[in-house]
């Protein structure tokens, strides 16, 4: 889908950009959509994992586009927003209405830790926090879901909406990086 006066190779920056295209939220969610947003999280940092793992230390320093972070960078980065994430969603449970503080993630990528530590460090991050947000998750009632924070991007969302981006951000980041596997004709073993 291109936007009006959107030239050829800026729609295909985007897609490399967006792979799954830009976030839309569901308004109404069923409690079947529900569960399945829930049943993804613990199976999100696993899939990263097996996507990554066989990758090779030259491998994971590529950009996943031209002017893009590093596969390495866009693993961190996933780590330290989930942590994010996964904080305001239980501020929001535990007060009303708060709102959200943002970080400066282009900034974050440039820090020493996303450079220099391992994925496997923020691998295992994903999958201990993914463990934990699950179980929180699972115990919620339709009222939790309707409850509300405040971001300086999004304004007031649900965490209904805040468990739809949750999830839809991983898989974007993950779309990327297989985007760029692909590309790049590297087989999972590499």
């Amino acid at each position: 889908m291109s936007l009006p006066g959107m030239r050829e190779e800026d729609e295909g920056m985007d897609l490399l950009r967006y792979p799954l295209g830009r976030f839309e939220s569901l308004v109404e969610v069923t409690a079947e959509e529900r569960l399945n947003f829930i049943q993804q999280v613990p199976e999100l940092a696993k899939q990263l994992r097996a996507m990554v793992s066989g990758l090779s230390h030259e491998q994971l320093q590529t950009p996943y586009r031209g002017g893009g972070w590093t596969i390495q960078q866009v693993v961190h980065h996933m780590a330290d927003n989930d942590m994010n994430a996964v904080h305001r969603f239980k501020r929001a449970l535990t007060e009303d209405a708060p709102l959200a503080s943002s970080y400066r993630e282009d900034s974050w990528a440039e820090l020493d830790d996303y450079l220099r530590v391992p994925v496997s460090v923020s691998l295992s991050l994903l999958e201990a926090l993914h463990c934990r947000f699950y179980v929180v998750l699972s115990s919620m009632n339709d009222n939790g879901f309707g409850r509300t924070l405040t971001t300086q991007l999004l304004g007031s969302i649900t965490l209904d909406t805040a468990l739809q981006r949750f999830v839809w951000h991983n898989r974007h980041h993950m779309a990327q990086i297989q985007s760029l596997i692909e590309r790049s004709g590297w087989s999972s073993t590499s």
